[in-house]
């Protein structure tokens, strides 16, 4: 009857073991299925964050890069009407200077525009004495580019740039240390708007 009781306690504890195996076996296969999910997941996620992160620099740089084009043509354009304003308004000044100092030319001058003004409309310049100012105008203005110009400040920033003859036509020159410091002091805050 020992016998018989331990055969039925080593058949019930086997039996016991087993399921227990079973049980454990299946609480593992269970916990590596979630495991794997969460994983996967967690991976999905992290990929989806770095695409996101991704497309956000793109996003940021071609900004930035559409910014800089943007900025560096306005401040080709606003170099180059400040040097139209610099040499227009020397050669203006000097030229109604020099015009008014000759009373006789002045004298002709007026009374021609006083001939022609009839009160109705405004006096008109003739084709002939359009393009003598335009001459006149355009003689000094070589005379002031030949004698080289220099641009100190521009849109209210201040700069360095000077124009001097060079093998019949004219060199823009500049330091990079002074177009670096100009560049600056234009773009960095359009940047610091774009980047955050």
């Amino acid at each position: 009857m020992n016998s018989k009781i331990q055969e039925l306690t080593d058949i019930i504890y086997n039996e016991g073991v087993a399921k227990g195996q079973a049980q454990a076996n299946k609480i593992v296969e269970q916990a590596q299925t979630q495991a794997e999910s969460i994983l996967a997941d967690a991976n999905r996620k992290a990929a989806g964050i770095v695409a996101d992160a991704e497309q956000s620099a793109k996003a940021n740089a071609d900004n930035v890069s559409r910014e800089l084009k943007l900025q560096s043509q306005q401040v080709l354009g606003a170099l180059k009407s400040e040097i139209a304003t610099v040499i227009t308004d020397r050669i203006v000044s000097e030229a109604v200077k020099g015009f008014c100092a000759d009373q006789d030319a002045f004298n002709s001058f007026i009374l021609e525009i006083a001939r022609q003004w009839n009160g109705a409309q405004a006096p008109v310049i003739a084709t002939a004495q359009a393009e003598k100012l335009r001459a006149y105008f355009m003689a000094k203005a070589k005379e002031l580019l030949d004698a080289g110009l220099e641009i100190r400040q521009i849109g209210g920033r201040q700069a360095f740039f000077s124009i001097q003859p060079a093998d019949g036509s004219y060199k823009l020159d500049f330091g990079q240390q002074e177009l670096e410091s100009w560049l600056k002091s234009i773009l960095r805050d359009q940047l610091v708007e774009v980047l955050f």
